[in-house]
């Protein structure tokens, strides 16, 4: 099995449910395309990850994600530098920023699908003095929307509204499982198997 992806997010969460896998970096233009949904970007990106993955490894089952945060149907991606991070921080303050994630899982023996879990997260109203302690205790500048929920950044929301919380930190477990046992791959059989 092959995560197509370089997030330590993502490797993290699918170690929660599979015990021996690997995983590339795979190289994609990421950028959005004009007039593309951002529904349908990431479900674009996260397929062409896992057409990297099979063209790279010799995996039978490639697992590919992608995430974007959008708020006015705007994407909010990966800030990149402390200022981008403030600036999206301060955008969310007080509003609702729904996170997009989408997961494809491509198998040799032809099983493909793919699925987006939304998670609608409710900003409290932030300070500047809170952005600015956050974005300098957590370093949100790899995550799409500036904030990490599975750290510290939990404390800056007062709702999340989601069929999958997984789903927020970077690979909907849920929606994954289910596909892993279409494709074949009975989790808690493999396991226990390996333990």
């Amino acid at each position: 099995m092959l995560l197509a992806s370089s997030s330590t997010y993502r490797r993290t969460l699918l170690s929660r449910i599979v015990s021996d896998f690997e995983f590339l970096a795979p190289e994609i233009d990421e950028t959005r395309h004009a007039s593309e949904s951002p529904r349908t970007m990431v479900l674009r990106l996260a397929r062409a990850k896992a057409t990297v993955g099979l063209a790279q490894s010799e995996a039978d089952i490639v697992i590919a994600s992608d995430q974007t945060a959008v708020i006015d149907g705007r994407c909010l991606g990966k800030p990149g530098s402390v200022e981008v991070a403030k600036a999206q921080l301060a955008e969310a303050s007080g509003r609702c920023v729904r996170f997009l994630t989408s997961v494809v899982v491509s198998a040799r023996n032809g099983y493909l699908a793919a699925d987006v879990v939304a998670c609608d997260a409710w900003f409290r109203p932030l300070s500047t003095a809170e952005i600015s302690d956050y974005v300098a205790a957590e370093a949100p500048l790899d995550c799409a929307g500036s904030f990490k929920c599975e750290g510290l950044g939990i404390v800056l929301l007062q709702r999340l509204s989601t069929d999958d919380p997984t789903a927020l930190i970077g690979l909907p477990l849920i929606a994954l499982s289910r596909m892993l046992n279409e494709a074949g791959y009975p989790l808690i059989r493999a396991w226990r198997g390996a333990g």
